[in-house]
């Protein structure tokens, strides 16, 4: 058991969110109320594992123009700030969530990071390799960091025996599926556009999840949103399914689930009880706004609540 891990966000963003009945596209929509906070795949991660009890260090790079915020939100969480910072200001993203429970992200381009930047987070990634087992890689890839970089990244930490839960998407997804992350993520979308072809039904995505078998990851890892979690780990499948949830927002919930996965194995936890932790803790994630635990009393009522079992195509038919 550990309680110490290290969150990677290379492209981190202040999202700005508004709630509306409708977004009206194309003309004056009006929001009934908004927020601005910090945020980015591993920001989130590292915020639910620090309400957890992780001992929890963060890096990648951050503008020093409104670093401010994120600043405030670490020393909150009490995580250990390593963030490259880099010239410039870093992206707000706009995510406006309808009534419906739809959410529409607009997601601007992060800072240009140098050279420079590059080889300083470097030696701090290594040298937190010395000291730290777990390592969450999650979110987009700034300019200046290429997929193949990021890809290389994982590699190394890999042949340095680190366990790298890797979440991302597109480019950066492709590149680091080839890199030896020790888990990966996916949604069915995100897993869709990896294959090339609609994903409609369990089964189809437990079949496209299966071709990723191949390439020597030990957790893939696919979320369904209200079909709940796949897991694969050592050519067994569990799937694990919540009950219908209240859906408030969906931002967040698959940052959640990567939390709960990685403060699940940093525990020990036994197969069945990690995933239907983690599932719980994602079903939980949709009912609120913004990440994070707030009632651990609840999180364990619902996680008695997750549908598990071993899964077949068959059985989700």
């Amino acid at each position: 058991m550990t309680n110490r891990v290290v969150t990677i966000t290379l492209n981190p963003a202040l999202d700005l969110t508004g709630s509306l009945d409708t977004l009206q596209v194309g003309s004056v929509s009006l929001v009934n109320q908004g927020s601005l906070h910090a945020a980015g795949k591993g920001v989130n991660v590292a915020q639910v594992l620090s309400d957890l009890g992780a001992e929890v260090t963060v890096t990648g790079f951050l503008g020093k123009d409104n670093q401010d915020i994120f600043c405030q939100l670490f020393e909150a969480m009490g995580a250990t700030d390593e963030f490259i910072r880099v010239d410039g200001a870093t992206r707000i993203n706009v995510k406006l969530v309808e009534t419906s429970g739809e959410v529409s992200d607009i997601n601007f381009p992060g800072v240009e990071v140098s050279s420079q930047a590059i080889d300083e987070f470097e030696k701090t990634l290594f040298r937190l390799a010395e000291d730290h087992e777990y390592f969450v890689l999650a979110g987009s890839l700034p300019q200046g960091v290429s997929p193949q970089l990021c890809a290389s990244w994982i590699e190394k930490l890999h042949q340095l025996g680190k366990k790298v839960l890797f979440d991302s998407s597109r480019d950066a997804l492709a590149a680091g599926l080839n890199a030896h992350p020790w888990l990966i993520k996916p949604n069915d979308e995100e897993l869709s556009h990896f294959v090339g072809r609609p994903l409609e039904s369990a089964a189809e995505c437990q079949q496209a999840a299966s071709e990723l078998a191949a390439k020597d990851i030990e957790n893939i890892v696919v979320s369904m949103g209200a079909n709940g979690v796949m897991w694969l780990n050592n050519n067994q499948w569990l799937h694990a399914k919540p009950p219908r949830m209240n859906v408030v927002s969906t931002v967040g919930a698959g940052d959640t689930l990567v939390a709960g996965l990685c403060w699940g194995h940093m525990q020990s936890m036994k197969k069945e009880e990690l995933l239907t932790f983690a599932t719980a803790l994602s079903a939980l994630a949709v009912s609120q706004v913004g990440v994070g635990v707030a009632d651990i009393q609840e999180l364990n009522t619902l996680q008695q609540q997750i549908q598990l079992q071993p899964y077949s195509p068959e059985a989700s038919n």
